[in-house]
């Protein structure tokens, strides 16, 4: 539990904003989850999360039972209700690229009109990712049109980038190998400061254009190092090298060629953060007359990354198949931009017969930009969805593995000589469907 107990409001509850709660509330805070979407503040005041995510359901409910958390719909009562407000909100990408700051700016409008009914000072602090800049040329005037109030003499404002993944998110939240703390001085991070003053790992305090910076850095490298591995993978594969063997040892140097982390040759990236961010960066750069080819090139990387699997599926002549997994990531329900979407929509236009099975993906469930991203992109999806596992299985031609979930042990007993398997997600060798049957590997 927290040393220091304090009464706090959180704005947004999707992935980022639903952990950022439940977590904090764990530590012994006074927690408000605020969100426009009345069934996520529902399910929360019911004692279960909003979102699917490793652990949280036990910590929402037993902060639940505990009173220690609640959600509301009305901004400005919990701000007058909380010492710090910590903004979680979505910024997803526009067209052109762009981030849409939209529902910041709205969040910032209702924050300011709370502020503007106190009198003690309050912090608020942005956790939603932005291009450097942002909060400085766009939030903090927001919130002082809003309140009529001053930043740094009424209220004060900080950034605190999160670097939780989702799937592992919790222990992310608790185990952070860094913690960035970003804000114009030193009097403005001091309530953010004891609030983390539990948190392992090093913590920077720097200003909040290099903490906006740090987010997308990250984000980007992680970006990248997922499609030099792809990349990698499929140059190895196309010249008689194994793959694998290249990876152990290039992984094994972690002087120089740092962690192993995302560096496993699989399936293509997707998710809210990545692409969205590569997106912003390269707008960011084409408006300043700046070419970044290495940024520009990760999305189209990624693509084509997408278009191998649809052709590796193309190439065996046959029209059934079966999909198991469909979000970006296995043990997770969030569709958005997932790679096993944008390829199921390939094959479907090439006139193959689909049927697909991930068990943590209900679309009656799924709410906010999640449900959205669908309806747009897809909406006929959930006429391919099937509830049995074995029945995709037994009745495809191909069978295309886009989840770690699946257990070849089960699938196997399944399957017949005649089916072509095709793994995206790099089984463990000891769990490959080989033997008599095809067997392949997108880049492996």
């Amino acid at each position: 539990m927290s040393a220091i107990s304090r009464s706090l409001s959180v704005f947004g509850l999707g992935y980022v904003g639903s952990v950022t709660a439940a977590c904090l509330a764990h530590r012994g805070n006074r927690i408000i989850g605020v969100d426009i979407d009345a069934a996520k503040v529902e399910t929360l005041d019911s004692g279960a999360s909003p979102v699917l995510e490793k652990g949280i359901n036990e910590l929402v409910k037993e902060s639940r039972n505990a009173g220690r958390l609640h959600g509301t719909t009305d901004a400005v009562r919990a701000v007058c209700e909380s010492e710090l407000s910590i903004v979680c909100v979505g910024t997803p990408s526009e067209m052109n690229g762009r981030i849409d700051v939209s529902h910041l700016q709205r969040a910032c409008q209702e924050i300011g009109e709370g502020i503007a009914r106190k009198q003690k000072y309050h912090v608020i602090v942005f956790r939603s990712t932005v291009i450097p800049g942002t909060t400085e040329s766009v939030l903090i005037p927001a919130l002082e049109g809003a309140s009529k109030k001053k930043c740094g003499v009424d209220f004060g404002v900080c950034y605190n980038p999160e670097f939780m993944r989702e799937g592992s998110a919790v222990a992310d939240f608790f185990e952070p190998a860094v913690t960035i703390l970003g804000a114009s001085n030193p009097e403005q991070v001091k309530l953010l400061r004891e609030l983390y003053q539990w948190v392992p790992g090093k913590i920077f305090e720097t200003t909040i254009p290099t903490a906006e910076a740090a987010k997308y850095v990250s984000n980007a490298y992680h970006a990248l190092k997922v499609t030099f591995a792809n990349e990698v993978g499929t140059f190895c594969k196309k010249v008689g090298v194994d793959t694998e063997s290249v990876f152990q040892i290039f992984t094994a140097d972690a002087r120089l060629n740092t962690s192993a982390a995302y560096l496993l040759p699989g399936f293509a990236f997707g998710g809210s953060c990545l692409p969205k961010d590569i997106r912003a960066l390269t707008y960011r750069a084409k408006e300043i007359d700046l070419r970044l080819p290495l940024m520009e090139a990760i999305l189209p990387s990624n693509k084509e990354h997408i278009e191998r699997a649809a052709e590796a599926v193309l190439r065996c002549g046959k029209k059934k198949v079966g999909v198991l997994g469909l979000s970006f990531k296995s043990g997770t329900d969030d569709l958005r931009e997932s790679p096993l979407i944008q390829l199921v929509k390939r094959l479907l236009g090439e006139g193959c017969e689909i049927q697909i099975w991930d068990q943590n993906v209900s679309l009656g469930k799924l709410v906010g930009s999640n449900r959205r991203y669908i309806e747009e992109f897809i909406p006929h999806i959930g006429s391919l969805l099937v509830q049995d596992w074995k029945s995709v299985v037994t009745s495809s031609e191909v069978l295309v593995i886009g989840t770690r979930e699946a257990d070849s042990g089960s699938l196997a007993s399944y399957l017949n000589k005649d089916q072509v398997v095709i793994d995206l997600v790099n089984l463990d060798k000891s769990r490959r469907l080989a033997g008599e049957r095809h067997y392949e590997g997108i880049c492996w």
